[in-house]
């Protein structure tokens, strides 16, 4: 019988590639440094949704809100995002695969599996959108649906060759991020701005700090935390092990202030300072076709993180269902036209009540994760101390995910929607999540671990055990 390793290794031999994504991540390959894959996480941390994020939160609802609402984000993201890093550098497995012994079954997983890489074809079309706006605004001549195409196909070479592309991509192209970022800072700092007082203390009229205002931005952030945590564990799973201690954190907490606290606080500032909350509007304004330009390399650098990351999970989910197994360049072409099927189709302007099931939904599914390894598996002792990922070795549903996850996600959609009031419309996504944490605990217990595994795997090295 052959071991988990060797059965991985003939995966990744099949697939054509060094991304493992049928498989976990043998030990020997878990070579990367805690700064290339933090570097790369930096891919979406540096999007410029998050300016708008900002920029929309203070002009709406006054400036000193938003900020709070960024340091909430930071700490339950950068919670998320470090016991999620380190479940993935554990265990070598990427969320897809955790799913499948941490609560879900290999069929349970493959739902999970499936809305994850829906929620990064949306973004990719919404990212891809914002890029071509901002270049159709110097370019009316070119039609959009030519900039879709165009933009569309660019990031699926850029993906071909995986993990270490993408680590490469990401390196050369920092540098000129920050370049450009500091150049609109300065032009900024150097335009007058349309309000005269310090930009924290803006508030709109009629808005109070904290209340309702402070409420809704938390519903905004709501809509984006459950990403970014779980987004670590594909590229986390690399982590070399004697960088476990410093990497778990560098790749939890370093993406998220950098996203929610210096890219949304750039936003803050640049919306209250020019009036405007649309940054494909301000940083073309700012620095004309080197702001076109800079839109460009930022969306660029976030959509191959988004094409990497839905390619994965498409990959496990007609792995799971299918048995179909074409390799990840595959998938990577899939995502890439199913994105610019959304953008031609205009369904990007739709999306609103999918993004509030999609926030509800990747939060919960996060705090289902957490709470499986930290209170089921290690302190109650519920389950093996392991992650199996084998399907020889799983049962097709574990309720104690299933469930939590479609009771806490559902109450949390129809909260978030406005039916149970303002209060838990805002807090929907931290709620639901809650909800499920205490479900899971329950389900595990009324349940007694019997459907983690079907029987022992015992060829998963002893390092990799988390419990």
């Amino acid at each position: 019988m052959r071991s988990v390793e060797t059965v991985t290794d003939q995966r990744m031999e099949d697939n054509g590639s060094d991304d493992y994504s049928l498989g976990s991540v043998p030990r020997d390959k878990r070579n990367m440094g805690w700064l290339s894959i933090t570097n790369i996480t930096f891919g979406i941390a540096t999007a410029i949704f998050y300016f708008q994020m900002g920029s929309v939160m203070a002009l709406q609802f006054g400036a000193i809100n938003a900020i709070i609402s960024a340091i909430y984000a930071i700490v339950v993201a950068g919670i998320l995002g470090t016991f999620i890093a380190y479940l993935s550098a554990k265990s070598g497995m990427n969320v897809n695969l955790l799913s499948r012994g941490g609560g879900f079954g290999y069929i349970g997983a493959s739902l999970t599996s499936l809305i994850y890489a829906t929620n990064f074809i949306m973004y990719c079309a919404l990212e891809g959108m914002i890029l071509v706006a901002a270049v159709h605004e110097f370019f009316p001549a070119i039609p959009q649906w030519a900039l879709i195409l165009f933009f569309g196909t660019i990031v699926i070479p850029l993906n071909w060759f995986g993990i270490k592309q993408l680590d490469k991509l990401q390196k050369w192209s920092l540098p000129l991020f920050f370049i450009f970022l500091i150049a609109a800072i300065v032009v900024a700092a150097r335009t007058p701005s349309l309000y005269e007082g310090s930009f924290w203390s803006y508030m709109p009229e009629g808005v109070q700090i904290g209340g309702t205002a402070l409420l809704l931005c938390i519903g905004m952030q709501h809509g984006i935390m459950g990403l970014t945590p779980l987004l670590a564990s594909d590229y986390a799973r690399f982590l070399k092990p004697k960088d476990m201690k410093v990497g778990i954190f560098a790749i939890g907490f370093i993406p998220q202030i950098f996203c929610f606290g210096v890219m949304g606080g750039l936003g803050i500032w640049f919306g209250v300072r020019l009036g405007e909350p649309n940054p494909g509007v301000y940083i073309v304004l700012l620095l004309g076709i080197w702001g076109a330009l800079f839109t460009m390399l930022t969306q660029v650098r976030i959509n191959i993180t988004n094409i990497y990351s839905g390619s994965l999970s498409l990959a496990n989910f007609f792995e799971n269902i299918f048995k179909f197994k074409p390799g990840r360049r595959f998938w990577v072409v899939i995502t890439g036209v199913s994105a610019m099927v959304l953008m031609l189709g205009g369904i990007v302007n739709h999306l609103d009540t999918v993004m509030t099931f999609q926030g509800v939904f990747l939060l919960t599914w996060a705090a289902i994760l957490v709470t499986d390894a930290v209170v089921v598996k290690r302190i109650l002792k519920i389950g093996p101390g392991y992650y199996e990922a084998d399907q020889r070795n799983l049962y097709k549903w574990n309720p104690v995910g299933v469930v939590s996850l479609l009771v806490a996600s559902g109450l949390g959609t129809i909260a978030a929607l406005g039916f149970l009031g303002e209060f838990l419309q805002s807090t929907a996504a931290f709620l639901a999540a809650i909800l499920a944490a205490i479900l899971t605990v329950v389900m595990a217990i009324a349940t007694k671990g019997k459907y983690y595994v079907k029987q022992e795997n015992q060829y998963v090295d002893r390092e990799d055990y988390i419990a």
